[in-house]
């Protein structure tokens, strides 16, 4: 037997494959599945079943894709109900793979069809669980996700603490949680950056696991101080229930080279945007006016979905030189399909071309730090409000990426802005929103915080400083 867990960290995702005497089963896989084929292929195994915890709202499964591929069978808990073939396990139902046996537990409270695996390894042995989103590493999955379900995420809280207390926390304490995502998901309120953990540590650390907490107290603090899930999150969901097109359709259509002149003439299209994902510098020396920046070698696939309102936008592409399938590919795993193309020669060839450019100014921190006074009252923190609560500037306002298109309104088009995040990558994202809309003097903040905290700058929540 042996469990390799295979880590998106974009996405913060984890799915496993797990192979025992020539059979495979792949739980909660994402959508680009070549790397779970070739897995089974270098030692000849056959991928058997597709395991999906539930419906998932960050990312879109390879589950269709997979299991036309390989034949292999999806298999849900028995409350869901998607559009295509599958089995609803029943709870308690054994599936038999080679030598081991996976046991489907129906654990809802995250949504109503969760359901976490647990398997039994040659000996029968209660060996690891497989949690989905149902138990994180040092947290629990949030209640309030589920789509189209009559029950509130009280409601939800409180099956979630049935689940766990009975299902989960009555196995031993040598057994291994595999869960879903680590920290950085927005699936769950503050999980562990560790993948994995025995199930005694967590009754031990997580706070949802605690000794004596009652069924009032666990809805009490699972739903307090949740934040608005991401806008992508139900469309991902219903993508997952009803199915997609094929990956490799998708890659097609979205890496097709286009010259300058096609490129400028599809920028014309309705509902056609486009996105620039080179790095930070790059986009803010020179872009294509109008342009999205959410950079390739940053969070990008959550932030294309935090801030790309449409999944059906049809997408032109500008990237570096040769990472257009990666793009797409990223782009298709939260449910953005319509990438149509790429600038062929990327900003080099649009630039020989003569074309118009904008460019977004970048100040150093410590001409920000120098300049504080008159500044102050123009700069703006994005980063989520934890990170703010945290430590933040003294004076500086919070309004986080996250929620740009609510609070777009609060910026004046006759202002000028320094915006700032933990880094600058962020910041640089919500420079080029903000230019979309008509605020056209923004500055970004090299380095963000994270260069900002050393200048001497007044902090609250933090060290404090001296000016």
């Amino acid at each position: 037997m042996q469990i390799k867990q295979l880590y998106t960290g974009c996405l913060a995702e984890a799915a496993y494959y797990i192979e025992s005497n020539g059979e495979v089963a792949i739980i909660d896989p994402i959508r680009d599945t070549e790397a779970y084929i070739q897995m089974a292929n270098e030692t000849g195994a056959t991928i058997k079943y597709i395991f999906e915890t539930h419906f998932h709202a960050d990312f879109v499964s390879g589950h269709v894709d997979l299991a036309k591929t390989t034949g292999a069978t999806i298999v849900y808990g028995s409350e869901a109900k998607p559009s295509f073939d599958f089995h609803g396990a029943q709870d308690g139902e054994v599936f038999i793979l080679g030598n081991i046996k996976i046991k489907a537990l129906h654990t809802p409270g995250h949504t109503l069809e969760s359901t976490t695996y647990l398997l039994l390894d040659e000996e029968g042995k209660e060996h690891a669980i497989f949690t989905g989103d149902t138990l994180f590493i040092g947290d629990v999955g949030r209640p309030d996700l589920a789509v189209k379900s009559d029950l509130s995420q009280t409601d939800l809280a409180g099956l979630l603490y049935d689940s766990l207390r009975n299902k989960i926390m009555t196995l031993p304490d040598e057994v291994i949680v595999y869960p879903a995502h680590g920290a950085g998901s927005a699936c769950g309120k503050n999980m562990s950056k560790e993948r994995f953990d025995t199930l005694g540590n967590q009754k031990k650390f997580n706070y949802a696991l605690r000794e004596n907490m009652s069924r009032e107290e666990f809805i009490v603090e699972l739903t307090t101080g949740l934040s608005a899930p991401p806008q992508y999150f139900p469309k991902n969901v219903a993508l997952n229930q009803r199915g997609y097109d094929s990956l490799a359709e998708v890659i097609e259509r979205g890496t097709k080279a286009l010259s300058v002149e096609d490129f400028l003439t599809k920028m014309q299209e309705p509902n056609t945007l486009v996105l620039d994902t080179r790095k930070p510098g790059d986009f803010a020396e020179a872009h294509i006016p109008g342009a999205l920046f959410i950079g390739i070698d940053g969070g990008f696939a959550p932030w294309v979905g935090t801030v790309i309102e449409d999944i059906k936008t049809n997408i032109l592409i500008v990237c570096d030189k040769g990472r257009q399938e990666e793009v797409v590919t990223r782009l298709a795993r939260v449910g953005y399909d319509y990438a149509c193309g790429y600038l062929d020669g990327g900003m080099e060839a649009w630039l020989d071309a003569k074309n118009q450019t904008s460019r977004v100014s970048e100040v150093e921190p410590d001409d920000l730090a120098t300049n504080y006074a008159h500044w102050v009252d123009k700069t703006v923190d994005v980063r989520k409000p934890g990170e703010y609560a945290d430590s933040h500037i003294l004076d500086v306002p919070s309004k986080p990426l996250d929620f740009i298109h609510e609070n777009k309104s609060e910026y004046s088009a006759d202002k000028k802005y320094y915006l700032h995040c933990a880094g600058g990558y962020r910041s640089m994202i919500a420079a080029s929103v903000l230019k979309q809309n008509g605020v056209d003097d923004v500055v970004n903040v090299k380095g963000g915080f994270s260069a900002l905290k050393n200048t001497g700058l007044p902090l609250v929540n933090g060290e404090m400083a001296e000016v």
